[in-house]
């Protein structure tokens, strides 16, 4: 499905540089993709000859083979709080961001290949992870219809006004 474009916000900024997936769109690829996570750490369970009490060790396993790590780094005031997140190695287009008053999901794959093998030569499953998901819950909550988001070189930044329960959003 495609994302739509958030509208400017109310205080007359100007709109997103890149669209915003609802909560439903991304959920439904967020689902997807931990499919393929578990028929990966299952597959690992199958090698090892089904040897139980290792399925974390098989989960973390396949995540590492299937995700690229991200590092994320928050700061909060009274009514912001800030996300940073290192997308390096995504293009802005490659990236979905969905907000809710609670959580920050950030979702990527990338849609062009930049790895160049050997003709006749295969590369390693999960050698080259060409996906991101971040889950991240939020301490304080925010108003998603105001979120500010900047892209600057591989770095995804969130300012997001955190929701007052004195004062209406304006």
């Amino acid at each position: 499905m495609k994302s739509q474009k958030a509208p400017k916000s109310k205080s007359g900024r100007p709109g997103l540089p890149f669209s915003l997936s609802s909560p439903p769109d991304l959920q439904a690829k967020v689902q997807k993709l931990q499919l393929a996570i578990a028929r990966r750490a299952h597959e690992l369970f199958e090698a090892r000859g089904r040897e139980h009490g290792r399925d974390l060790e098989d989960w973390l396993r396949a995540e590492s083979e299937l995700l690229c790590p991200v590092s994320i780094a928050m700061s909060e005031s009274k009514d912001r709080v800030s996300v940073r997140a290192n997308v390096a190695g995504f293009d802005q287009s490659e990236i979905e961001v969905s907000v809710e008053p609670s959580r920050v999901m950030v979702l990527g794959k990338k849609t062009r290949s930049t790895r160049t093998t050997e003709p006749g030569t295969t590369e390693p499953r999960g050698s080259h992870p060409d996906q991101i998901l971040e889950v991240i819950d939020l301490a304080t909550e925010v108003i998603p219809e105001r979120v500010v988001v900047e892209w600057k070189e591989g770095e995804l930044i969130l300012d997001l006004p955190a929701a007052s329960k004195n004062k209406t959003a304006a």
